[in-house]
């Protein structure tokens, strides 16, 4: 695939602080790291952005995450490999990133769900980064960016 266009944030400079900012924000409320993983990876992998599957999954896998959780994140509803809190993460992550499929896009039960295992700045801190990867996601499917071919 040939990207349409450079990464619309290198022709963009300023656009990079404003991405570090809302990096820095959602990783310091202090929810787990593998939970924002696996938020990030699952978006990605709703919105088809090879780029960002690709370097989420490796991320995680250098971080210590096993291939068995890694290869089931699509299917995490019938592996035994994730927790309740990571299973509220992930159900939280597939209906805000699913907005238009349904009218009540992120229903009562699962911001519910979610809200039994974090609190209201961890919630904050995992919808921004569902927003963030969403974003992310859109800007890299709409110009074709290419997944990494230097992974070695």
């Amino acid at each position: 695939m040939t990207a349409r266009l450079e990464n619309p944030a290198g022709l963009l400079p300023e656009t990079v602080k404003a991405v570090n900012i809302l990096y820095k924000s959602a990783n310091s409320a202090g929810v787990d790291p593998a939970i924002l993983g696996l938020v990030h990876l699952r978006a990605s992998q709703i919105n088809g952005c090879g780029p960002c599957v690709d370097s989420g999954a490796r991320e995680m896998r250098k971080a210590g995450e096993t291939d068995d959780r890694l290869f089931a994140v699509p299917v995490w509803r019938e592996t035994p490999y994730f927790t309740d809190a990571e299973r509220a993460a992930l159900a939280l992550a597939e209906y805000a990133t699913r907005l238009a499929d349904k009218a009540d896009a992120v229903p009562d039960e699962i911001w519910d769900e979610a809200a039994k295992h974090f609190d209201e700045k961890q919630l904050a801190a995992i919808v921004l980064w569902i927003a963030t990867t969403n974003f992310f996601n859109r800007i890299n499917v709409t110009t074709r960016q290419p997944a990494p071919q230097n992974w070695g």
